[in-house]
This record gives C-alpha cells, sequence and structure tokens, in this order.
C-alpha cells in the first residue's frame, strides 16, 4: 500500500474491455478505502513463464491482491501457498490475495454466485438442474449449487470429456451429478427446477439461445454467466414462461464484492450498494 491507496489488479487474456477495475475503484471510492485496479494483460503471445512472473511481481511491487481470468484460473493454483476451501474444491481460483504469510487462493465466482443465488432466491432450494458448459465458470458455479440444495446437476458440454471430468469431481466430493447427451437434453431439461447457461452463446459476439426450444416446461429459475447483453436469448426466453431469473451481471458483481472484501479484509452491504454502481455505470 502506497499513500493509504491500495494496488490490486487483474491477470489475463483479452481483458482490456473489463468492468472490473470500475467496480473495485467505486468499492473503495464509497466506503472510503481508495484503490487502483491495473489490468495485466497476457496478450496474444505471451511466454510460458508469465503467469508465474507476473504474480510475483505483483507480490513485489506491494499488491494486495489480484484477480485472475482466462486462461489462467487452473494454473494459477501452482505458485500459491495456501488455497482456500473454495479454490481447493473448485480446482481453481480467479482471485489471489498477497499478505505476509504468502498468496492464498480463492473462487469468488464460486461464493458469488452462492451469494447472488441467495439474495435473489432465498432458501429456494436449487432442485434438480441442466447446466450447459463445463468450463472455468461452469465448474464455480456447479460447486456452489452444491451448497444451495442441489439434488442432481445434469451436465452437457460439447466436449465429452470436460462434462464426464467434472461430474466425476463432483461425484468424489458427494453430490449427485451426471452427463447428459444430445439425445437426452429435451427429456432432461423438461425434468429439471433450474437451467443453467454456462457457455459463451448469447453473447454479443456468439447471439443465440443454448437451450433446446422444445424443452420448456414447469422449471423455477434460470441463471445466464453471460452478462453482455444482461437480458439474454435465453433469459428472455426464462421470463415468457415465468421463471425466475439470475444474470451474469448479479454474478459479476458480487463475485467482484467478494473478491474486494478479501483483498481489503472488510465487509460490504452488496445490496444496498448495488444501485449506487448500477446508477454509477449508467445502468444496465
Amino acid at each position: 500500500m502506497k499513500n493509504n491507496v491500495t494496488k490490486l489488479g487483474l491477470i489475463g487474456k483479452n481483458i482490456l474491455k473489463s468492468t472490473s477495475p470500475r467496480l473495485h475503484v467505486f468499492l473503495g471510492e464509497t466506503l472510503g478505502m481508495p484503490c487502483t485496479y491495473e489490468l495485466l494483460e497476457a496478450g496474444d503471445d505471451f511466454p510460458e513463464d508469465f503467469l508465474q512472473q507476473r504474480i510475483a511481481r505483483c507480490a513485489s511491487e506491494g499488491y494486495a491482491g489480484t484477480n485472475v481470468t482466462f486462461p489462467f484460473k487452473q494454473k494459477a493454483l501452482g505458485f500459491v501457498d495456501h488455497k482456500a476451501q473454495s479454490a481447493a474444491l473448485v480446482g481453481a481460483t480467479n482471485t489471489l490475495v498477497f499478505r505476509d504469510n504468502g498468496i492464498t487462493a480463492s473462487n469468488t465466482d464460486f461464493s458469488g454466485f452462492a451469494r447472488a443465488y441467495r439474495e435473489n432466491f432465498g432458501q429456494q432450494p436449487a432442485g434438480k438442474v441442466l447446466m450447459l458448459g463445463a468450463g472455468g465458470v461452469g465448474r464455480a458455479i456447479a460447486f456452489a449449487l452444491t451448497q444451495l440444495q442441489l439434488d442432481t446437476l445434469y451436465i452437457f458440454d460439447t466436449s465429452t470429456a470436460q462434462a464426464e471430468d467434472l461430474a466425476s469431481s463432483l461425484q468424489a466430493a458427494g453430490a449427485k451429478a451426471e452427463v447428459v447427451t444430445q439425445e437426452r437434453l429435451v427429456d432432461t431439461m423438461r425434468s429439471c427446477q433450474g437451467l443453467v447457461n454456462a457457455t459463451p452463446i448469447g453473447h454479443y459476439k456468439t447471439p443465440g439461445q443454448p437451450f433446446p426450444e422444445d424443452g420448456w416446461a414447469q422449471q423455477q429459475w434460470a441463471f445466464d454467466a453471460v452478462y453482455t447483453p444482461i437480458e439474454t436469448e435465453f433469459l428472455l426466453q426464462a421470463k415468457q414462461h415465468d421463471l425466475s431469473i439470475l444474470t451474469g451481471f448479479q454474478l459479476f458483481f458480487y463475485q467482484g464484492i467478494d473478491a474486494f472484501e478479501l483483498f481489503m479484509d472488510t465487509r460490504v452491504d452488496a445490496k444496498a450498494i448495488q444501485p449506487a454502481f448500477i446508477a454509477h455505470i449508467g445502468g444496465i
């Protein structure tokens, strides 16, 4: 910390349009805990040791913490001294905290999703859930669901191996998880209470609706990890079918709040501060 301003950052690839700096700087200003938040871009042709060197440099330069994103969430675990339960459970990290006793890895996608779910849905059980996508954010959401009265998680991914790996990890943790084939997708969707999109489908650059049109039945809630746009085609259809919805923006916001709390060793009234941040960025 220099001049009472805390140094924070984000390590990743293709991050120059990230909204994270606006969130963390806003939180710092609002709470009287000023900070900077640097985008530590890897670039297209980053060297093999880029991540290790960047983490070491952040530690030596007095950063209180950094977020970590694609493609480093799993690899970063190899360069830390301690793993919080969230990072150990998911097998990936998106938040590194630097202290005198070393670097601690956490996963606030995991904790942020659980927090956002409870804030929006209260104690409603997750029930049976169909999730499309078993990548980094999908893993965090999957393990978070195990804390939210999940019955069974059905996983579909175009990479069957990736889906099977996630299902095996969940089963090893004591959760009920199954891999779903394309042929079973509609029937599985119809049997579920929750629907989760953890794929890029629905983003401005990859538009579309990832779930089969004939799978709508009596589902209760839906979440889309995509948040540009906020109301994706999937969530608009979920609204038409009277589902309660959780947006990708809410995951972004709550995982950021959780990260800020870890960086600054503080607590934030997220529900109270969210409208002010939305106004700050000009609405969503």
